[in-house]
């Protein structure tokens, strides 16, 4: 199981490269504010990410004089992000069983 930083991440690039403030902004966003990481915990997990193959770097590009590194989510990347959804699915509806044995109990 991955842990919850990096499930955003992956779900922040999902849908298209992004760069590291997006990538930070989309994260903060997907968690309603619950997760905001440092800039220097983003990148750490961005490089481990890439090592591991669930991420690349799709392009780069100078701004204002700063390298801009554009990341991608790679077809590992969905696999991971995808068993994630499914053991998280899984364990809610696992709580969901276990709290409906209680009297008072509804669920939206």
């Amino acid at each position: 199981m991955i842990r919850e930083p990096t499930f955003l991440i992956l779900s922040a690039v999902a849908p298209r490269p992004s760069h590291g403030y997006g990538i930070l902004k989309s994260v903060e966003v997907l968690s309603d504010g619950r997760v905001r990481l440092r800039p220097g915990t983003l990148y750490a997990a961005l490089d481990r990410l890439v090592a591991e193959g669930s991420l690349v770097i799709d392009s780069e590009q100078v701004v204002d004089g700063r390298l801009r590194r554009y990341y991608r989510i790679t077809d590992e990347g969905v696999a991971v992000l995808n068993e994630s959804i499914k053991r998280l699915e899984s364990n809610i509806a696992a709580a969901k069983v276990q709290l409906s044995s209680r009297p008072g109990i509804e669920f939206a």
